[in-house]
């Protein structure tokens, strides 16, 4: 695997489920603005994944929201368990948290084998939150704050989207081409 095919890999995604499906209305305007940072980390410790994380938190933070709103931070070489994936978001959440930061980013969880608590490993709403690969989505708390203010009903989302794939299924999903 080469950064770009990762790259590649998780715009498909982005533009055929995240976009095409309208499971984040917000997705659209900063891909279309081309203020999307994608980053490979070549982490294989959860100790250099949180380096990692730390790094891009201050980018995101030096760097002008016009030029860049939000980081996805692919970590194909580490935390490919979900499990140990989703224990190790306590440490994101902390980090996230730092003085440095003051409270400016959240982090949104993305992976190949997410799954909600109470559903069954295959359900496809889990679908909502799968991605190509382990990644963590840095987001800006202000473009949060300003998009769900502008979106009618933003407390929807979660429920439209848990509709939209139970309507569009497994076989649906398969039509899109992406990994199962």
């Amino acid at each position: 695997m080469t950064d770009e095919t990762i790259i590649a890999a998780t715009q498909d995604w982005l533009e055929k489920a995240v976009i095409g499906l309208n499971l984040c209305p917000f997705a659209k305007a900063v891909h279309v603005k081309k203020q999307v940072r994608y980053v490979v980390s070549p982490a294989t410790t959860e100790e250099a994944l949180l380096e990692a994380l730390l790094a891009e938190l201050r980018h995101l933070q030096d760097t002008d929201p016009e030029v860049l709103d939000t980081t996805l931070l692919i970590h194909p070489y580490v935390l490919t368990d979900f499990l140990d994936y989703n224990d190790f978001l306590d440490t994101v959440d902390i980090a996230t948290a730092e003085a440095e930061f003051g409270d400016a980013f959240q982090v949104a969880s993305l992976h190949p084998h997410y799954q909600f608590a109470g559903t069954a490993l295959d359900d496809i709403e889990n679908y909502t939150n799968r991605s190509p690969y382990p990644t963590l989505h840095l987001l800006r708390e202000a473009s949060v704050d300003r998009a769900v203010d502008a979106f009618p009903d933003a407390d929807r989302i979660p429920d439209n989207n848990i509709e939209t794939l139970n309507r569009l299924g497994h076989a649906g999903w398969a039509k899109l081409g992406l990994p199962e």
